[in-house]
């Protein structure tokens, strides 16, 4: 048996289509034509704009969660997110409450978006990538498959995120008071590049149109417009001038 909860108080367009065990929550308004799969949860006050499509066992408007030794401590709840027009949202999705994401975005399947993230335009988000809270995210970036990207984070307009690259915010892992005060995530100046499986530690900006090399970790800034490699990784060469953003 199916079924299709919608709140009295949830707006909803022409030509919006359903599938089986989905539920609409307070205040939620959706746009015309869009389609929402099976068993789909858009939690209370989410926004999604006209022609977006939320494939089957995503999650729209989740709440945070904290644990008892939660770094983060505020509780305030979140206003619901917000998806811009004709994005795509894949299967098993959770989009975190207080989330805005632009127009024409990719969100793959499994991937995960925290609280307080922004996403620009024309932006993708591949399978299975983590999206830590208090990140910016510019339009027309790649985040490729099981990328990570740390709280704190800010990534600019056409960057590249390879599979499986890692960032990280906390040099202490874990230990002593003063990690407090210099947590840090990394910054991805506009048209920088990261290769599969690279590591950026706490704190770190590739600047704009530099390339690190696969494999890689990150420990000291990487200059604009150069090629870094190795362990740690060391600026060995520019980046080839076919390659730069501006020549795209």
């Amino acid at each position: 048996m199916s079924s299709l909860v919608i709140d009295k108080s949830a707006k909803v367009g022409s030509g919006v289509k359903f599938g089986h065990n989905v539920i609409i929550g307070i205040g939620v308004v959706i746009g015309d034509n869009s389609v929402i799969g099976s068993n789909v949860v858009i939690h209370d006050g989410a926004a999604i704009g006209a022609s977006v499509r939320i494939d089957d066992n995503s999650v729209i408007g989740k709440l945070p969660m904290r644990a008892a030794n939660s770094i983060f401590k505020d509780d305030s709840k979140p206003a619901g997110p917000k998806i811009g027009a004709n994005c795509i949202i894949g299967a098993c999705v959770v989009i975190y409450a207080g989330a805005l994401i632009g127009e024409k975005v990719l969100v793959a399947d499994q991937a995960s978006v925290r609280e307080n993230v922004t996403i620009g335009s024309f932006t993708i988000v591949g399978r299975g990538v983590a999206v830590e809270n208090f990140c910016e995210i510019g339009s027309r970036v790649k985040l490729e498959t099981n990328a990570y990207i740390t709280a704190y984070s800010k990534i600019e307009d056409n960057c590249f995120v390879a599979p499986n690259v890692c960032t990280s915010n906390d040099n202490f892992l874990g230990r002593t008071k003063e990690r407090f005060d210099k947590m840090k995530g990394v910054t991805l100046k506009k048209g920088a590049r990261v290769g599969a499986n690279a590591t950026i530690l706490p704190g770190v900006t590739i600047h704009e149109d530099a390339l690190v090399a696969a494999g890689a970790v990150v420990t000291k800034d990487v200059a604009s417009k150069k090629v870094a490699v190795g362990v740690p990784a060391r600026a060995v060469r520019d980046v080839d001038a076919a390659q730069l953003l501006e020549n795209q």
